[in-house]
């Protein structure tokens, strides 16, 4: 584990509670674990309890599960993972998402196809010429229980042979919980993606 984290490297600390996430530096790294200094107080975060890791390496995002060991006021000692994956280099893992969503600006309503997300941005596609000045509401429906409303600002359209306009485009105003959740939900579906490429 030495190679991939070093000390004073960002980790991020994502329970299985979304809004409980933490991050802080590497004090210290050995050969079976590594402590670390916690940005925020360690509230929802227990010792034993499987938790989602990630940092942004050289080689991209290095993401791994491992288990809180012990836990003394804001520095915490972590079980170095059997198992790590680098997910992507790019910034932030973008996934296939089709869903049919709406862009709302003021009383304007416009209906697109959602084609990729990542937690930086998404690709869509409408028939519709739209205003790339505005800034549009949106709430992603990740799952039942689970929506997302921010910002979106075009950044490019393309008018393609099939008379649909193909849009990229950012986020923003968007809470740093919900970027945490996006980016979760964005690598949770990559390694299900992965998985299922490598059983077929």
């Amino acid at each position: 584990m030495r190679e991939l984290i070093k000390e004073n490297t960002t980790v991020t600390i994502v329970p299985q509670d979304f809004k409980k996430t933490n991050k802080g530096k590497v004090l210290e790294v050995s050969t079976d674990r590594f402590r670390m200094e916690l940005k925020y107080k360690p509230d929802g975060l227990k010792v034993n309890h499987i938790c989602d890791f990630y940092s942004f390496t050289d080689n991209g995002y290095l993401y791994f599960e491992s288990y809180i060991q012990k836990l003394e006021n804001n520095v915490i000692t972590i079980a170095n993972p059997v198992k790590h994956r680098f997910l992507q280099r790019r910034k932030f893992t973008r996934i296939k998402f089709l869903e049919d969503l709406e862009l709302k600006y003021g009383d304007i309503t416009h209906k697109i196809r959602t084609l990729d997300l990542s937690a930086g941005g998404m690709k869509v596609q409408t028939p519709e010429n739209i205003n790339m000045e505005n800034e549009y509401d949106v709430t992603l429906k990740l799952s039942d229980e689970q929506e997302i409303r921010c910002k979106y600002q075009l950044i490019r359209m393309e008018k393609g042979d099939n008379g649909l306009y193909t849009i990229s485009g950012r986020f923003t105003y968007l809470s740093n919980i919900d970027k945490m959740t996006l980016v979760q939900f964005c690598m949770k579906k990559d390694m299900e993606n992965l998985n299922k490429r490598g059983e077929a």
